[in-house]
C-alpha cells in the first residue's frame, strides 16, 4: 500500500473520516531502516508527526492548526482560558478548571490539541475523558507534549 495512503488512513480513522482532506502536498516521509515503516513526515522543514508503534500518532501544534481547518478534527480538541494560556505554551499542563470547551473526541490518552482563541497553543496526551473534564473541577486534563514555545524553540536566537 502507498505509504501516503496509508497516512491518511490513519489520520481518518484516530481524528475522523475526512480530517486528511487538509493533508499539505509534497511529504517527505522518513522510514525505519529496520522495518521499512514510516517513523516521521514533514512538510518542508516542519515536522508534522511521528507515527508510534501502537498505531497512534503523535502530531505536533503546526500540523494540529492544519488539520483545524476540517470542522471535525475541532471534536479532538480542548478550548483553555486565558489563565491558563501563558502557561500552557511553554509546556505546562492543562487543568480541568481552565477548559471552557471539549470535543467530543476527547478519550484518555488520544492525542489532544489545545486551543486558545481559535490556535493551537499546544499538543498533548488526555489524562481524562470529555466526561471527566466536564465533571471535575480539580486535576491534570490534558499532559502537554509539545508546545509553541518548547525548549527546543527557545535555544534559538
Amino acid at each position: 500500500m502507498d505509504p501516503i495512503i496509508k497516512l491518511k488512513h490513519t489520520i481518518d480513522a484516530l481524528f475522523g473520516t475526512g480530517v486528511s482532506k487538509n493533508l499539505p502536498k509534497n511529504l517527505d516521509l522518513t522510514f525505519s531502516r529496520k522495518t521499512g515503516r514510516i517513523r516521521t513526515v514533514s512538510h518542508g522543514d516542519k515536522l508534522l508527526c511521528t507515527l508510534r508503534i501502537d498505531g497512534g500518532l503523535a502530531i505536533s501544534p503546526y500540523f494540529a492548526q492544519i488539520l483545524l481547518k476540517n470542522k471535525k478534527f475541532k471534536e479532538n480538541c480542548v478550548k483553555i482560558n486565558q489563565e491558563a494560556a501563558p502557561f500552557v505554551q511553554e509546556g505546562r499542563s492543562v487543568f480541568c478548571k481552565h477548559v471552557v470547551w471539549c470535543g467530543k473526541n476527547v478519550k484518555i490518552s488520544a492525542d489532544t490539541p489545545v486551543i486558545f482563541k481559535n490556535k493551537v497553543i499546544a499538543v498533548g496526551k488526555a489524562i481524562l475523558s470529555k466526561e471527566m473534564i466536564d465533571d471535575f473541577d480539580s486535576g491534570v486534563a490534558i499532559k502537554v507534549r509539545d508546545s509553541l514555545k518548547s525548549p527546543k524553540e527557545k535555544q534559538e536566537p
